[in-house]
């Protein structure tokens, strides 16, 4: 029976999927894949900034529905999290800045004296009469050694400016993200099929909760080892204990490798003291970093995130090595996510079977 030509004519054969087509198909598929990869790729310092800045805002709507319940409209709770958020900035700089510009013009006055000081010493003379260590230094600061300190000094202007950049943007970000949470939030609920939405917007918003929780966590253990690092500095009598407690506090934040740099920092504060003082750091910062990663971050973190103590370490260790710091930043949340869903999804599916 003849087909019916219909509206627009009478359908035509089927085409032939020959190798060509399914190659050349294959290959225009192979090719968008690479074009999003690069992409992507071009774009990661971006949609990392975006990333971070969406966690942030994840981190603290807590505070901000806990501003609302006190009666705030949205505005004013993200604004009150906001001018927190500052407030924190500005004592940090403040508490930074004044003891790196006194040292640094305490060291640039003492610099002659220095020079003097190796002068007369013996093995300096020693090693003068030997290899001529001081002809060659005065040599090595010719025009071309100044053009590349120049050159020096502004790539570290530029990495400046670069990281104010990224700082300010990641924060207009989360101030954004903040206010318009419960839209975003509802607008990807309508993506999910009406029949699961209101399981899938529980079980999200326990995971969101999760981050939250999280974020309460980390600025706990922060607080923790900036005062330990402020009580010690205070009893060895190291100069500018607050600021480099300060110091220890924020790197604190940054997963694994955090707690290393601050401890690196206030070493070295302590060595330009007297050696005892900077050995007398290096204990303290050996014996304090294995108390917080196997004592005190654990059982924090299994009581704010509801994760096991072998869990969170071998989750923050996993990220670190797989992502870097963003990795180690979502380590424990994605694996408190990881346990819900397994808990409220696989397992009941599976006692179904």
């Amino acid at each position: 029976m003849p087909a019916s030509t219909g509206r627009f004519g009478r359908p035509g054969r089927p085409l032939r999927q020959s190798p060509f087509l399914i190659g050349f198909i294959g290959g225009l598929g192979a090719l968008l894949a690479y074009t999003a990869y690069q992409a992507i790729q071009n774009a990661a310092g971006v949609l990392i900034l975006i990333f971070v800045a969406l966690f942030l805002a994840i981190g603290l709507n807590p505070a901000v529905d806990r501003l609302r319940r006190f009666g705030l409209p949205r505005g004013a709770a993200v604004a009150a999290v906001t001018f927190g958020l500052l407030l924190l900035l500005c004592g940090g700089l403040f508490a930074l800045v004044p003891p790196v510009v006194t040292q640094s013009t305490e060291f640039a006055d003492k610099l002659p004296q220095y020079i003097e000081d190796l002068k007369n010493n013996a093995t300096i003379n020693d090693l003068n009469e030997r290899y001529d260590v001081i002809d060659k230094v005065q040599n090595a600061v010719n025009a071309d050694t100044i053009s590349g300190a120049l050159g020096g000094v502004l790539g570290g202007a530029q990495f400046l400016f670069g990281t104010v950049f990224r700082v300010l943007t990641v924060l207009v970000l989360t101030i954004y993200f903040m206010a318009a949470f419960d839209r975003i939030k509802g607008a990807a609920y309508q993506l999910v099929p009406a029949s699961r939405r209101e399981r899938v917007a529980l079980i999200t918003d326990e995971i969101l909760s999760k981050v939250g929780a999280y974020m309460v966590g980390a600025i706990a253990i922060a607080v923790v080892a900036g005062v330990s690092t402020y009580i010690f500095l205070i009893i060895a009598g190291v100069a500018y204990p607050f600021a480099l407690a300060v110091v220890v506090a924020v790197c604190d934040l940054i997963p694994q490798i955090g707690a290393t740099i601050g401890a690196v920092v206030v070493s070295i504060v302590g060595f330009a003291e007297s050696l005892p003082v900077g050995i007398a750091c290096a204990i303290f910062f050996i014996v304090y970093q294995q108390v917080e990663n196997y004592l005190i971050y654990p059982k924090v973190m299994r009581r704010s995130v509801e994760v096991s103590d072998v869990a969170a370490i071998v989750a923050a260790l996993l990220g670190v090595a797989l992502f870097g710091v963003i990795g180690a930043l979502v380590a424990i949340p994605a694996v408190a996510a990881v346990q819900l869903i397994l808990r409220e999804v696989v397992v009941p599916r599976q006692q179904q079977r």
